[in-house]
């Protein structure tokens, strides 16, 4: 590493002693817990079978950085909580990162430039051609060769998801969701959304739960709805590949109430509960249970609540009469009526459980986005294409089912084990950590400090647990 002078810093002194500090400690990290995400991609994969969306074209004999420890940068960078490449022109001297990037020479003294010993890894120039190489780059390009595989990264969720169980489940509850990705520059398709009152982009996600399965970068000047029909479609149809017997429903807001998209579910045997904007009509239909519901506020002073069940057809734009299951409900306001379209039938599911017990239960789908959007950077959509921005978004998705396995497997049973990303960043993997690295051994000295070592060690043991894949 480059030699300097350390500056000195005098602080205030304490019980009669001196305090002085400097930048001298040596070959020390603040990413110590990483060693747990490493443990992760040994027994899943996940960078790995990131690593293998790519094709590329660059000369094996000339490579200092493999596809692999790029692509391990791109992910455990936002993971670790690095938002911006230019990061990284500091963050490739560390050798904890080159460990969980799997350098051989986590010190970088082989490096083949002088300038560049002591950096084990890439800097910012060298990881954006992950992003800028064209989709028709080849070996023929001069700088930017190394191209992402589109259906293979749309794939890699969602096959994911379907490794992580060792038995089919016998139903699967696909939630889906729009949100705003809100852009400051003059990126391709950028446009003004009047629902969120800024420039932005319109990313289309889809869960099962806590995995993630869709994450689709698209323009704002669309519907909320435009594009489902055939993400569902290629989903339900990998889902069935492997799982033919389970049953699976769609869930959603009321921005995906659209005919094609429901005709599709009835035609192809997917089930749906989705959200339906309130009109005059349909509040004709729940008048005697509203009035009903505020006679009970004003007698408990209390939020009351009626299920009314009917059949509903619109004017033009369905093509058939549907169950809709209404909510009557006064509150301190007023009244809050609601509405949902749905194939499931009565018999299976009465309208107070399909309301209350399945329909709100999709609000957590929104914590999954914003655990992205605030703890893993999914909204640094800042280069200038989209099919670019359109990477970062899925490097971000990556980072948050690395993360989501170590919560899931690692934090299972400890009081960590519905934590959400940045909490598991804070407390498990910002641990300082002294590294000394020999001829034979690297040898990582966590904080004696740290007050959750007891959780960190059985995340620990329970990966052990597992076999190793990679």
């Amino acid at each position: 590493m480059t030699k300097c002078t350390h500056a000195a810093f005098d602080f205030h002194t304490v019980g009669g002693r001196s305090v002085h500090a400097s930048f001298d400690g040596g070959c020390i990290t603040s990413e110590g817990g990483g060693l747990l995400l490493r443990e992760v991609e040994r027994r899943f994969g996940i960078v790995a079978r990131t690593a293998a969306c790519f094709k590329d074209f660059r000369n094996p004999d000339a490579l200092e950085h493999t596809l692999h420890s790029l692509i391990a940068q791109r992910v455990f960078g936002p993971a670790l909580g690095y938002e911006d490449l230019n990061d990284h022109d500091q963050l490739r001297a560390d050798p904890l990162l080159a460990l969980l990037a799997e350098c051989a020479d986590p010190t970088g003294s082989t490096r083949r430039r002088e300038q560049d010993k002591g950096c084990a890894l890439a800097g910012k120039s060298t990881l954006n051609r992950l992003e800028l190489s064209p989709a028709d780059a080849s070996a023929g390009s001069r700088y930017k060769k190394i191209v992402y595989d589109e259906r293979a990264f749309e794939n890699l969720f969602v096959d994911l998801f379907l490794d992580a169980h060792t038995s089919p489940p016998e139903q699967i509850v696909l939630d889906v969701d729009a949100t705003d990705d809100p852009l400051h520059g003059n990126q391709e398709g950028r446009f003004f959304h009047g629902y969120y009152k800024n420039y932005c982009y319109l990313p289309l996600y889809i869960f099962c739960g806590e995995y993630l399965l869709c994450a689709k970068l698209r323009t704002a000047d669309r519907d909320a709805a435009d594009g489902t029909v055939e993400e569902v479609q290629r989903l339900v149809a990998r889902i069935r590949a492997r799982w033919p017997q389970a049953k699976i429903i769609l869930r959603g807001d009321s921005g995906f109430c659209r005919d094609a998209l429901l005709l599709w579910c009835e035609n192809n045997g997917v089930r749906y509960v989705i959200g339906l904007a309130r009109n005059k009509r349909l509040e004709k239909e729940l008048r005697d249970d509203l009035d009903a519901a505020k006679i009970g506020w004003s007698i408990t002073g209390h939020a009351t609540r009626f299920f009314h069940d009917f059949t509903y057809r619109t004017h033009d734009s369905w093509s058939c009469e549907r169950r809709v299951v209404g909510k009557a409900e006064y509150l301190d306001k007023g009244e809050n009526p609601r509405f949902v379209v749905t194939n499931i039938s009565t018999e299976e599911l009465p309208g107070r459980a399909l309301y209350e017990g399945f329909y709100c239960a999709r609000g957590d789908m929104e914590n999954r986005i914003k655990e992205q959007q605030l703890y893993l950077f999914a909204d640094r959509t800042s280069t200038a294409t989209l099919r670019a921005n359109q990477l970062r978004l899925w490097f971000s998705s990556v980072a948050y089912t690395l993360l989501q396995a170590l919560r899931r497997v690692g934090l299972k049973g400890t009081a960590m084990e519905k934590a959400q990303c940045g909490t598991i960043r804070l407390k498990l993997l910002k641990i300082g950590a002294l590294v000394q690295v020999t001829v034979r051994r690297i040898v990582i000295s966590l904080a004696s400090g740290c007050p959750y070592q007891t959780i960190f060690e059985q995340a620990f043991r329970a990966l052990q647990g597992l076999p190793l894949r990679c």
